[in-house]
């Protein structure tokens, strides 16, 4: 019996596994749709840093700071999780995600961005997911600052969107309310870590997981009886 699931992908843009699960998602998709199963995706904010400053942060300093690795265990990590992406996501090529992250890369504040994606969501599913992609390579593939407007404009370009009006949407102050309600929403449903993919507004798949992982939930939710 065909089915079509609401998932509501709960992330940040500067969120690796966030990028990890979206290929993992993704995939599920793709082998499952030959049984009729197939999904909506709606990508909603999580700001991991909401108190960065402007200026952002080293990423070794900020991983340092907050979950006391030190450089070498920060520098590993990159590694397996560069492996981890490219093995997870690619392009419609075939083309695996690059990150490109190293000791002298910076996490950015991210509610812009988040303002962008909400615009793109009322554009349409598809134009959200490619400014989603889009913000992903800005950020880990090509380390551009996702403070600046002219980054998040050009991403908002490649994504198929009206680059005039991305720019227009980050100089009015557009959506801001709606994204600090969606957060404070999901952060109010029990959400404290991402990528949190939530089916049907009721179940919960947690964290970066393989393709197999989520194929097997996926089908499970699909004929209403999960684990």
């Amino acid at each position: 019996m065909a089915r079509m699931l609401k998932i509501d992908f709960v992330s940040d843009v500067v969120c690796p596994w966030c990028v990890v699960g979206l290929g993992g998602l993704e995939t599920a998709l793709r082998r499952l749709a030959p049984e009729g199963i197939t999904a909506e995706i709606a990508f909603r904010p999580f700001e991991l840093n909401p108190d960065m400053a402007p200026e952002g942060e080293n990423i070794v300093e900020h991983i340092g700071r907050k979950y006391g690795a030190t450089p070498e265990q920060s520098a590993a990590n990159r590694e397996m999780i560069r492996a981890r992406a490219a093995e997870a996501m690619t392009d419609d090529e075939g083309k695996p995600f690059e990150m490109r992250m190293g000791e002298d890369s910076r996490i950015w504040n991210t509610f812009d961005a988040h303002r962008l994606l909400h615009w793109a969501g009322e554009v349409g599913p598809e134009a959200q997911r490619a400014l989603k992609t889009a913000l992903f390579h800005a950020h880990f593939t090509d380390n551009r600052d996702l403070t600046d407007p002219g980054v998040l404009t050009a991403a908002a370009a490649l994504a198929g969107l009206d680059e005039a009006e991305a720019a227009e949407v980050l100089a009015s102050g557009r959506h801001g309310e709606a994204v600090r309600a969606e957060q404070a929403l999901w952060r109010g449903r029990g959400i404290t870590s991402v990528p949190a993919v939530v089916v049907e507004g009721k179940w919960l798949i947690s964290g970066g997981q393989p393709a197999g992982v989520f194929e097997e939930a996926l089908r499970k939710m699909a004929g209403g009886r999960p684990e």
